[in-house]
C-alpha cells in the first residue's frame, strides 16, 4: 500500500509560477513510476507528466505537449517525493492536481493504469 499526500497548491496570476510536492509513504519509493494528472471542473482527469523509476542511468520524464517547455516534473528518492514545477501559468492550467503512482514498468496515460493517489491540490490561475 502506498500514500501519497501532495501539496503547494494555490492561487497564481497568469504568467506566474507554482510548485507542487507529493510525499509517499509505505513502499519503496524508487521503485515507483510517478506521475501527475489534473482534472478540471467539468472534464476529464488528464495527463500532466511521468517520471519513471530511478534506473542505473537515471529517471526518464515525459509531458503533456499542453504543458512541456513550462512544467518540470523531478523526484527526491530520499526524501519519497515528487515534484511538479509549473512555470509561465495560463488560466486553462486550473484544476486539481493529482500525484500517482505506478508499480509496474513504463509510461502510461491513462489514469486506470495507476495504483494509488493522493487527494489532489487545488490550482487556480487567474487571468
Amino acid at each position: 500500500q502506498v500514500h501519497l499526500v501532495e501539496s503547494g497548491g494555490g492561487l497564481v496570476q497568469a504568467g506566474g509560477s507554482l510548485g507542487l510536492s507529493c510525499a509517499a509513504s509505505g513502499s519503496t519509493f524508487s521503485n515507483l513510476g510517478m506521475a501527475w494528472f489534473r482534472q478540471a471542473l467539468g472534464k476529464e482527469r488528464e495527463f500532466v507528466a511521468y517520471i519513471s523509476r530511478s534506473g542505473a542511468f537515471g529517471t526518464v520524464t515525459y509531458y503533456a505537449d499542453s504543458v512541456k517547455g513550462r512544467f518540470t516534473i523531478s523526484r527526491d528518492n530520499a526524501k519519497n517525493t515528487v515534484y511538479l514545477q509549473m512555470n509561465s501559468l495560463k488560466p486553462e492550467d486550473t484544476a486539481v492536481y493529482y500525484c500517482a503512482a505506478r508499480m509496474s514498468l513504463g509510461l502510461t496515460y491513462h489514469s486506470h493504469d495507476y495504483d494509488y493517489w493522493g487527494q489532489g491540490t487545488q490550482v487556480t490561475v487567474s487571468s
